[in-house]
């Protein structure tokens, strides 16, 4: 199904459980889509949730912005669009740029009302430059496109040679785009990663900081404990500014947590919504 999200662009979504239940929406990662959360969302449902798996502008089924806008305030933006359709507070669980964007939402005195709970998983305040251009250069990798599904694999198990390679590759077909000149094109707007930041501009991401420093909801920081975005210095200083949030490290787990470990992260997640 779709959403309207800001200025009415239409975001692609996936849905589970009742309308009546209380509501988590699910935020993905910079050039990932709603895919990546795996059964999450039907997890979520199982423990009575009412879960909602967003594609954010530019990425996946989720239309593409005609002036190029994916600023952290346009995510933000089309969430409080959305929130606003579907007609109840969010708790939101966001991991990396979706986390960023859920964070400023979080912050936002305005439209405190829309956002009961924040998940962050590994992104803290201000992500590590090393890791964060590691993950420039592996999307970045992919902008000529790939001839076949099996060089789509070895890609993505030489950025992540800790995850086994899927026996069936028909499943990465879903972050995928096939053009007509028969290449596979990764599932979101070049213009998303030409029009970003260096990772060390901390200028961009004084408002994650202006806006953690108004975070009064409950709060859970995940990390992956192989994660080269998010540093224990990272999660001390996040801790810092956040003093009621709590911590959870997930083992053998890299940035991509959900998809690395998804049973136990949701685990985790559906933990902390329970505790509240």
């Amino acid at each position: 199904m779709y959403f309207k999200g800001h200025g009415d662009i239409k975001i692609a979504a996936d849905v589970w459980g009742s309308n009546n239940e209380e509501l988590v929406i699910l935020l993905h990662g910079g050039g990932q889509t709603r895919h990546a959360w795996g059964d999450t969302g039907k997890k979520l449902a199982e423990a009575g949730y009412h879960s909602v798996a967003l594609d954010l502008r530019g990425h996946g089924d989720s239309e593409w912005h005609a002036d190029g806008d994916y600023s952290i305030r346009a995510y933000k933006d089309d969430l409080v669009s959305i929130i606003n359709e579907i007609g109840k507070p969010a708790r939101l669980v966001g991991a990396s740029l979706g986390g960023m964007a859920s964070l400023v939402l979080a912050g936002d005195e305005i439209n405190s009302d829309l956002c009961t709970a924040l998940i962050m998983v590994d992104i803290g305040i201000y992500p590590d430059p090393v890791g964060s251009d590691r993950i420039v250069s592996f999307m970045l990798s992919g902008e000529k496109g790939f001839d076949s599904l099996e060089n789509v694999a070895k890609s993505i198990s030489d950025y992540l040679p800790h995850r086994k390679k899927p026996k069936d590759l028909e499943g990465l077909k879903k972050n995928l785009r096939l053009k007509s000149d028969g290449r596979y094109y990764w599932h979101w707007d070049p213009r998303f990663i030409r029009r970003r930041p260096g990772s060390r501009d901390r200028r961009y991401f004084d408002l994650q900081l202006k806006a953690a420093e108004k975070v009064t909801i409950p709060t859970l920081l995940i990390r992956g404990a192989l994660s080269d975005v998010v540093t224990m210095e990272d999660v001390d200083y996040f801790l810092s500014v956040i003093s009621h949030a709590k911590f959870v490290e997930i083992e053998n787990a890299a940035h991509m947590i959900a998809g690395d470990r998804n049973d136990i992260f949701a685990e985790e997640a559906i933990k902390f919504l329970k505790s509240l």
